[in-house]
């Protein structure tokens, strides 16, 4: 009897600690330990590249993988870029890791591993201070392999062996 006289006394005080709580709402103006309020500050710098997609067109097995991405910020304040990250490891992106001005130039290289023969449909995450947030590049193209060069070519005579004569 006593368990049940102390758990009815414990309920009680409860309820009366609720209650006196409910003088307050959600929306009263009082910060029930929400989170403040915050607002969102707009960047002013924006870049604006020449071309999003570089394509290779056929290229040979072992040539040359570089390319070259150029931007301008068009924007009124330094243009940050924070991550230049290539899809997959055969695609290495190098970035410019001063802050590029308003009204000033820079390019993004990027160096793709030929020695993987086939379709190349990769890409390019650019991450930076500006309006647009983040922005992605690609490369395409296609690599054919190299020809296969024959040690010992066949039918052609020898040049220098002697003929014998009858």
């Amino acid at each position: 009897m006593k368990k049940v006289l102390l758990t009815l006394g414990f309920v009680a005080s409860l309820s009366t600690l609720s209650f006196a709580q409910e003088g307050h709402s959600a929306h009263d103006g009082h910060n029930h330990g929400a989170a403040p309020a915050t607002t969102t500050v707009t960047s002013t710098a924006e870049i604006k590249f020449e071309k999003m997609v570089h394509d290779y067109g056929e290229i040979k097995q072992g040539d040359n993988g570089e390319c070259v991405f150029k931007f301008k910020n068009v924007g009124k304040e330094p243009l940050i870029l924070t991550m230049c990250q290539g899809s997959c490891g055969c695609t290495v992106p190098q970035c410019p890791k001063d802050p590029i001005l308003p009204g000033k130039s820079g390019e993004i290289k990027v160096k793709y591993d030929t020695q993987r023969v086939g379709p190349i449909n990769k890409s390019v995450t650019v991450q930076s201070n500006s309006k647009t947030g983040t922005q992605v590049l690609q490369i395409k193209g296609n690599i054919s392999p190299k020809p296969v060069e024959e040690a010992f070519p066949q039918n052609q005579p020898s040049k220098g062996a002697p003929t014998e004569k009858k």
